[in-house]
This record gives structure tokens, C-alpha cells and sequence, in this order.
């Protein structure tokens, strides 16, 4: 019996993550998902229990279930109270909410263009967000309010994001490989525009600016939450819901485009969504690297390349990293707090250096 197209297309597919197909997500596909919920739940546990002030876990359960209105007969004091619901608990939640948008949005964008480095800030968010804030505060825009630095953030990232975006596209086409690289080159020229404004910007402002671009939830309030947080889980949805085109996708646009796949639009929307999520994440957590280059290379060796499975455990994992991450920079230096984005650049750099090597070595014996 003759196979059809589809199936021959599969068998086409090249591996460009690495990953093999041993079937392992059949076996292990139930344990891996218990092992990364459990280190989801300790790593939860563990952000609302230590720090400065450490808190019981028993008494923290106290508090939530209080605040839900439910009586369980656990004391707690105020203070107690206080530093779990008004601090603790809005920072773990945009931990997590930060570190799955990311790491969704580097499975995805690795999908799209076919490349196991690709990272979100290589499209344009993070420069882009970090150009708004460090303009917004030289020009003392931050005594507007709380919300003014997030709302740059936002605005910066996603605008330069579609300028890449347009700039790639050629007779009605965005050429993936083209705005990989326009977003590298634009990446340096704002980093040289944000050394400009460094440059001539007083003690106050350095400091804020900073203390943005080395990427920090210390300052996690509910409102964050309540702005940022729908925005990245609507992402999240968009990305999953296409994560079977992207499987498509992944044969190239052209078998894609005649499997049913309309490229160009599935490409914008997850260009879109990857944006999106990371410029409302960068928008309150300030830069924070690596996180979407690492956590898809954390799972896919365990679940497989196919993006059903991959963007959900993504998620997951770069929940646990950005959580982890943020206990260490509460606790490794406690009273004093670590920048976030400093701890992920020292996780991320020999993990990106172990994937340039790995995939040097594979190019060298594939001649």
C-alpha cells in the first residue's frame, strides 16, 4: 500500500532540535509531567515561604484559604499575612506567569524559524521594551505613575516587533531568516542607543534604568497581575491552539501551504503571540534572559519535538526557571536581593555554549 503525502512529508521532516523520536514521551510522558507539577508545587510552596522572613508553609495555607473565606482554625499574624498575600503571592505569580510566556514563546519561535537558538529576544521585545523604559525615564516620564515603565515596555517591545516584522516581509512574504537576522542587527543598534542615553543620564535615572535592564520582580504588585497576567495567558492560548500548524510548518512553507497551512497569516499570529508574551513579561520583570532559549531544551529531549506536547511542558519549565530563579535571587544574598536577570544569564550561558557546541559537533560528523 502506497503511503500518502502526508506521511511522506513526516518522513522528510528534518530533526532540527536534536531531538530523536525513541518514544520515550509514551513511557515516560505521565512520570515527566508528575516530576515537573511536583517541582512546580515545591518550587510555589518555597517562593511564599522563604526570603527575609521566613513563613511556615502550615500558616501559609492558612492565609490563602482565609483569604478565600475559609476558616481552617491555623493562627497566623498580620505581619504573616502580610508578607504572603500583599508581596509574596503577586511576585510568584508573575514569576510564574513570566517564565511560561517565555518559555512558550522560545518553543514556538524555534518552531518557526527552524532554529534550536532562537530566543524571543531575538525578534525585537526586549530591546525594544528596553529602549522605551530607558527614553521614558530620561525624559521624566516615571513621575506619571506606576504603570508608566510597564506601558513602554509594552508599547517599545510590540511596536518594534512589527517593524522587523514589516521590514522582513517581501512581495507579500515575511522571509523567517531575514527577520532573524534584521531583529540581531536592530538588537545592536538599540543596545548602542540605550549606552547613548546611559551616557549622559544622572545618578537617579542610571540606577533606574539598571536596575530595569538587569531584570527584577521586586517590585510585583497585584495590579501587575491583573494587567499583565490576561495578556500573557492569552498568549499562552493562541500558541497552543497552533501548535499543529506549527508541526506543519516545520516540513517548510511549502509542503505547510499544501497541507491546508496559511503561512503567512499562522506565521504573524505567532510572531504576534510570542511578542505578546514577552513584552508583558518584560513590561513588569525587565529583561530576563535565556529563559526562552533554555526551557524548550530542558523538555523536548523528554516529550518530543512535537509542538502538542513541547509548548505546554515549555511552559511548565520556564515557570519552574523563572521561580527558581527568583528564590535564588531572595535568598542567596538575603536581606539583600540578586537582579533576576543576572542569576538566568549565568544558568543560560553555558547551557547556549553547550547547544553551539552540540550543534557544531552534529554538523562535523553529518560530512
Amino acid at each position: 500500500m502506497s503511503q500518502g503525502p502526508l506521511t511522506q512529508l513526516r518522513e522528510r521532516r528534518p530533526d532540527l532540535t536534536g531531538a530523536s523520536d525513541l518514544h520515550l514521551p509514551r513511557v515516560l510522558g505521565p512520570l515527566i509531567w508528575a516530576a515537573m507539577s511536583t517541582g512546580l508545587i515545591g518550587l510555589i510552596l518555597a517562593n511564599l515561604a522563604l526570603g527575609a522572613f521566613d513563613v511556615d508553609v502550615v500558616r501559609i495555607v492558612g492565609v490563602l484559604f482565609g483569604k478565600l473565606g475559609i476558616n481552617l482554625g491555623i493562627d497566623y499574624t498580620a505581619r504573616e499575612e502580610a508578607v504572603v498575600w500583599v508581596i509574596r503571592v503577586p511576585r510568584m505569580v508573575m514569576a510564574a506567569l513570566v517564565g511560561a510566556g517565555l518559555g512558550i514563546s522560545g518553543a514556538a519561535l524555534q518552531g518557526l524559524f527552524r532554529n534550536p537558538l532562537a530566543d524571543p529576544g531575538l525578534i525585537g521585545v526586549s530591546s525594544g521594551a528596553a529602549f522605551a523604559v530607558a527614553l521614558s525615564v530620561v525624559l521624566g516620564m516615571t513621575a506619571w505613575g506606576l504603570f508608566v515603565q510597564p506601558v513602554a515596555a509594552f508599547v517599545g517591545g510590540l511596536t518594534l516587533t512589527f517593524m522587523i516584522y514589516a521590514f522582513a516581509r517581501r512581495s507579500g512574504r515575511a522571509q523567517m531568516a531575514t527577520m532573524l537576522l534584521v531583529g540581531i542587527a536592530v538588537n545592536a543598534l538599540l543596545g548602542a542607543a540605550i549606552s547613548f542615553i546611559l551616557s549622559f543620564s544622572d545618578d537617579a535615572e542610571l540606577r533606574d534604568i539598571v536596575f530595569w535592564m538587569l531584570g527584577s520582580l521586586a517590585g510585583s504588585v497585584w495590579e501587575f497581575v491583573y494587567s499583565a497576567g490576561p495578556l500573557i495567558l492569552f498568549a499562552i492560548v493562541i500558541l497552543v491552539r497552533q501548535a499543529g500548524a506549527l508541526n506543519l510548518l516545520t516540513l517548510g512553507d511549502a509542503e505547510a501551504r499544501h497541507l491546508g497551512v496559511r503561512v503567512q497569516r499562522t506565521q504573524l499570529l505567532i510572531v504576534t503571540a510570542a511578542a505578546l508574551a514577552t513584552g508583558a513579561g518584560v513590561a513588569v520583570a525587565g529583561v530576563v534572559g535565556f529563559i526562552g532559549l533554555i526551557a524548550p531544551h530542558m523538555v523536548r529531549l523528554a516529550v518530543g519535538p512535537d509542538h502538542r506536547r513541547l509548548m505546554p511542558a515549555s511552559a511548565v519549565a520556564g515557570a519552574i526557571l523563572v521561580l527558581g530563579a527568583d528564590l535564588g535571587a531572595r535568598t542567596i544574598a538575603a536581606p539583600a536581593e540578586m537582579p533576576l536577570g543576572v542569576l538566568t544569564a549565568i544558568i543560560g550561558t553555558p547551557v547556549f555554549l553547550f547547544l553551539i557546541d552540540r550543534a557544531r559537533r552534529s554538523l562535523a560528523s553529518g560530512f
